[in-house]
């Protein structure tokens, strides 16, 4: 078992919880591991759990014998939150409510506990995770990504094109999220070549065929079914025009190379580069999430295309470069949002093992010392 960063029995000493995060991300599992010898256990992938409350919602009040209920896939029978509301508010009852899509949620107008239970996410496994069981290979993370199945099992192709078959496609049109599944497909296909850059509504509209606006609610379908995630841009800038565009990433290396048709990763290709952005990204993130930080992770383009990958907060400017040998060359982006905010660091983080610092404030970290003085709360 590889021990996850979320500690789900201190954030229930706390207060009631969603627990949001991809099909997929290991959210169940946890739950058993953590959770069943002090809670009951309520799975709505049951298909006779599911019926019945589905029938009559007032039957979870029956099933609760603990102080603490989980409600597993939550999403499937929304009403279930008006009881858990009053099971909080008579009984002083704590639930963990876990769902893969808040769409379904939102779009039903359901009672969300008024502030009553909080918000965690579960993401993929992160290197954070698999380092500290030893256990982590970039090369085999940008190819199958962490999701635990595909990073634990020993057929991860076969379990990613499943992924993508049954549940980015198959079981998006059966919640009803989208009707016409040829047309989601093509969506899908073009979205996947424009992961990591610039959200472009026309491009992947004429790519795939499809309306713009039609393009727009796909990448809101990914967004709320927690398989992709926008990183907005930063608009501290004065001296410069920045993109007012954010950018777009999905949830898993793994998956998105999966879409684009999962053939070996050559490391001198741009889709490496892009795969290794990607894979800091979603590092990044999931550090953000575990930890609270309500800081806004972003990034900073100007018009005239000087850009730099990664803004956290107002503290953290970061380049990503997958090459072996950074130089001088490489700062321009660094060195121009400097002239635009006073930051705590400017870290040009990439495959080069020499550690080095500049006047100009850059200074040249090797990802893996990156990724764990990030952790280590050294930076924010």
């Amino acid at each position: 078992m590889i021990s996850r960063q979320l500690d789900l029995l201190e954030l229930l000493g706390r207060s009631s919880h969603f627990l949001l995060g991809p099909r997929g991300s290991g959210k169940s599992f946890l739950i058993r591991a953590s959770c069943l010898d002090v809670a009951d256990y309520i799975d709505l992938l049951d298909s006779r759990t599911y019926l019945r409350l589905k029938a009559d919602p007032s039957l979870l009040h029956a099933m609760m014998s603990k102080p603490l209920t989980v409600i597993d896939e939550i999403q499937r029978i929304p009403e279930l939150l008006n009881e858990a509301h009053r099971a909080i508010e008579t009984k002083q009852q704590r639930f963990l409510l876990t769902g893969s899509s808040a769409r379904s949620l939102r779009r039903q107008g359901v009672n969300l506990l008024a502030g009553r239970a909080f918000r965690a996410e579960l993401f993929p496994l992160t290197w954070f995770e698999l380092t500290r069981q030893g256990d982590f290979d970039l090369h085999r993370y940008l190819r199958f990504g962490g999701l635990p199945t595909a990073w634990l099992g020993k057929d991860a192709d076969e379990y990613l094109y499943a992924y993508v078959e049954t549940y980015l496609k198959e079981e998006i049109q059966f919640e009803g999220l989208v009707r016409n599944l040829p047309n989601y497909t093509r969506f899908l296909q073009s979205a996947v070549f424009n992961n990591s850059r610039v959200l472009n509504y026309t491009k992947v509209a004429n790519d795939a065929q499809l309306a713009p606006n039609t393009v727009r609610d796909y990448y809101q379908i990914l967004q709320d079914t927690l398989t992709g995630f926008q990183v907005p841009p930063w608009r501290g800038s004065t001296a410069r025009k920045p993109v007012q565009t954010a950018k777009f990433y999905l949830f898993d290396p793994g998956v998105a190379h999966t879409l684009r048709g999962a053939r070996p990763l050559d490391r001198s290709s741009d889709v490496f580069g892009m795969s290794f952005e990607h894979f800091l990204a979603c590092e990044i993130r999931a550090f953000l999430g575990y930890n609270r930080i309500r800081l806004p992770l972003q990034y900073w383009r100007t018009r005239t295309g000087i850009e730099v990958d990664f803004v956290i907060g107002e503290e953290l400017a970061i380049e990503v470069k997958s090459t072996e040998s950074v130089s001088q060359r490489d700062h321009k982006g660094l060195r121009a949002i400097a002239e635009e905010h006073n930051w705590q660091h400017l870290l040009l983080v990439s495959m080069d093992r020499q550690s080095a610092w500049f006047d100009s404030g850059v200074r040249h970290i090797y990802w893996e010392d990156f990724l764990r003085k990030l952790w280590q709360r050294e930076f924010i």
